[in-house]
């Protein structure tokens, strides 16, 4: 199967200086990597690299990202904006400083589906309703009437993933998607983008602290430091056999409850 993205030998740097290292990775469609390390690894700049979303200070200075054999960094903008949205799509750490304040979720949903060439306003209320619905909103249509400042940051949270799934992407980017919500709605978040895989076939490049996250989620696991990767494989295999001594320390610091 080939991969649907793949970073191959990427450098990325801010302001001439490089924060992320020969990164090479691919994912398959329907396949979950789980990326991790600590605070100013490049996680989530491997991550904005791919939407062209570093900045006038960043810049792929080596290597390609490569999607459906273009290499994203690449792209003019405005190719590169008519596949972010419908072919990769985007969760943020906060879901709700992704929207604008003053309109209503329904209309900046609507926004985003017409820039990428809806006309049907029935067919798209339809839609909407039928995703909220699949993905356990009890009240799809008073949320999409809802101001995002009405609703908690959980629920933004869960209105951003759906959001995302909207236009069905192929790809995609989790960063740090549920960091800064409690263990219920963390479960609901997590359960979304495992429903979006399943309904989709979606592939995901996960961003994340918690290693229970990567645990419940990853088929592979990818452990930075320092902008390099320390160690690419299996979930499965990395968790319970770890080789570098960086990954070693990084797992044997997750909290246990014991007796």
């Amino acid at each position: 199967m080939n991969e649907i993205i793949r970073y191959d030998h990427v450098d990325v740097s801010y302001n001439g200086k490089c924060v992320a290292h020969d990164i090479s990775f691919g994912v398959q469609p329907g396949e979950i990597l789980g990326i991790v390390g600590e605070s100013g690894s490049g996680k989530s700049t491997l991550l904005r690299a791919a939407m062209g979303l570093l900045g006038k200070d960043g810049l792929v200075t080596r290597g390609d990202i490569w999607y459906q054999g273009k290499s994203l960094p690449d792209l003019a903008p405005q190719e590169l904006r008519r596949l972010c949205g419908a072919d990769i799509g985007m969760i943020f750490q906060s879901a709700g400083s992704s929207f604008c304040a003053i309109r209503t979720v329904r209309a900046q949903l609507w926004e985003m589906m017409q820039a990428h060439g809806m006309t049907d306003a029935q067919l798209f209320e339809e839609q909407v309703q039928e995703l909220f619905a699949r993905f356990g909103f009890r009240e799809p249509r008073r949320i999409l009437e809802s101001y995002p400042f009405e609703l908690s940051g959980g629920m933004q949270q869960r209105v951003g993933v759906a959001a995302a799934m909207l236009l069905r992407p192929k790809v995609l980017l989790a960063d740090e998607p549920t960091s800064a919500l409690d263990v219920t709605v963390q479960k609901q978040v997590i359960e979304e983008m495992l429903l979006a895989r399943e309904l989709f076939g979606t592939a995901i490049l996960l961003v994340t602290h918690n290693i229970g996250v990567i645990r419940v989620m990853a088929d592979k696991m990818l452990v930075l430091r320092a902008g390099e990767a320390v160690e690419y494989g299996s979930a499965s295999e990395l968790m319970l056999r770890p080789q570098a001594k960086y990954t070693q320390r990084l797992l044997a610091a997750v909290p246990q409850l014991r007796r």
